[in-house]
């Protein structure tokens, strides 16, 4: 499945089912890629991980992060602020009450992002309305 087939199938709001199809898609994508550059499909991760976002269950938060991690092509290609779509503070409370090196990462790495003005006029909402101009046809 490419890009345009999996906004075709889920669109950018995945719901029940559909949500477990995309996680699967980028945990394949994610093994693909961290593998070997470019084995995986980057802008197929970065959807995937646009439409947990949307969906907003902190039990994704570690996946994206994760698929954030698997290469440098997917770290530029998946926005920080896609870890956050159950908002900024929830996923910092989220992140500090887990314990698992992964888990301390991607908080260092969102509080590096945040001191630096990554997170200026954040809203889970903006950041959603971004990608559905972005995804627009």
């Amino acid at each position: 499945m490419d890009e345009d087939e999996s906004l075709d199938r889920y669109g950018l709001h995945p719901v029940g089912a559909h949500l477990d199809e995309v996680r699967g898609l980028l945990t394949v994508q994610t093994r693909l890629e961290k593998r070997a550059q470019g084995d995986g499909d980057t802008e197929l991760m970065k959807l995937c991980c646009v439409q947990l976002y949307n969906a907003g269950s902190l039990d994704d938060v570690l996946l994206i992060w994760e698929a954030k991690s698997a290469s440098m092509d997917a770290a530029c290609s998946i926005d920080i602020q896609l870890l956050c779509g159950s908002g900024l503070a929830t996923t910092k409370a989220y992140l500090s009450s887990q314990r698992l090196p992964e888990a301390e990462a991607a908080l260092r790495r969102l509080l590096q992002c945040e001191s630096a003005g990554d997170f200026e006029g954040f809203s889970v909402e903006g950041h959603s309305g971004f990608y559905a101009a972005y995804y627009a046809p």
